[in-house]
């Protein structure tokens, strides 16, 4: 297994531009932060941006915690990859993280300052000060599952357009925790309301009757009852209405909803039905 390493100081970009490194010199899989990653899939481990103070950070990107350690390690002797990178803010990290994995010491050392300009390296470093945001080199759908209620959008990358080749890839950009001034919570009434509010734009609903939800880890699930406006097609107008709340919700919140669970409770005559002579109500 050949081993590559990319060093630069906190800030300088080095997740942004690890593909492209991975891309340049046909390197197959990434060790950054501690995930393990290839193919544009997160295949083991856990991300440092996921912790809640810098401290902690710092040692889940060391691997630090034998379970971590133990998962990453023998997935990579599962996939046996023939050329890895490995990502971090000195020489001494980087030997420290292939010591614990069990990997030997890099063949080839690469800096941040060998493959980007100042420029560039200033425009990241504002990017993590002034805003807080941090690189994940993987896509979006990958990230998610981790980072459910945190902000985050994906960059795509367009790359080589030489002999009318498109080389397309894609990061996601995460504010972790630590980034922020204090915490923040959204609250199950949010997500009440979010759902009500997407009950108003499907024609076919009603109301809402009852809402549940459920947080775990990875993400949400919620248990929804409707009132559907008789006449329209049940199955269609629930499935419509299921969509739209799994839409609005990971669009407003960031949140990865694991399932919407939709019940149609009752119907709703928007024109009384006539009743025979002399029944009463």
């Amino acid at each position: 297994m050949r081993i590559y390493s990319l060093v630069g100081k906190s800030g300088t970009g080095k997740s942004y531009q690890a593909i492209s490194l991975c891309n340049d010199k046909d390197i197959e899989y990434i060790v950054d932060d501690g995930l393990f990653i290839g193919n544009g899939t997160i295949l083991a481990g856990r991300s440092a941006k996921r912790q809640a103070t810098k401290v902690a950070a710092i040692k889940t990107a060391l691997f630090t915690d034998d379970a971590h350690r133990n998962e990453v390690a023998a997935k990579i002797a599962a996939v046996s990859p023939s050329s890895l990178l490995v990502v971090g803010t000195s020489d001494r990290m980087v030997d420290q993280i292939t010591e614990r994995l069990g990997l030997p010491k890099p063949d080839e050392r690469i800096g941040i300052e060998q493959i980007t300009t100042a420029d560039e390296r200033e425009i990241a470093r504002k990017h993590r000060k002034d805003l807080g945001q941090h690189i994940i080199p993987a896509p979006t759908l990958e990230v998610k599952r981790e980072f459910s209620g945190y902000f985050l959008h994906p960059i795509k990358v367009l790359r080589d357009m030489r002999a009318g080749r498109a080389n397309v890839t894609e990061r996601s950009v995460v504010r972790p925790t630590f980034s922020y001034l204090g915490n923040y919570l959204i609250s199950d009434k949010a997500i009440i309301d979010m759902v009500s509010g997407s009950a108003g734009r499907v024609r076919s609903i009603d109301a809402v009757s009852s809402v549940f939800v459920r947080k775990h880890p990875d993400g949400v699930s919620i248990d929804i009852g409707i009132i559907i406006i008789a006449g329209n097609p049940i199955l269609d107008a629930a499935r419509v209405f299921q969509q739209s709340v799994k839409e609005n919700i990971e669009q407003m919140t960031s949140m990865n909803i694991l399932s919407v669970d939709v019940e149609v409770e009752d119907l709703m005559w928007e024109v009384a039905p006539e009743l025979p002579e002399g029944a009463r109500i």
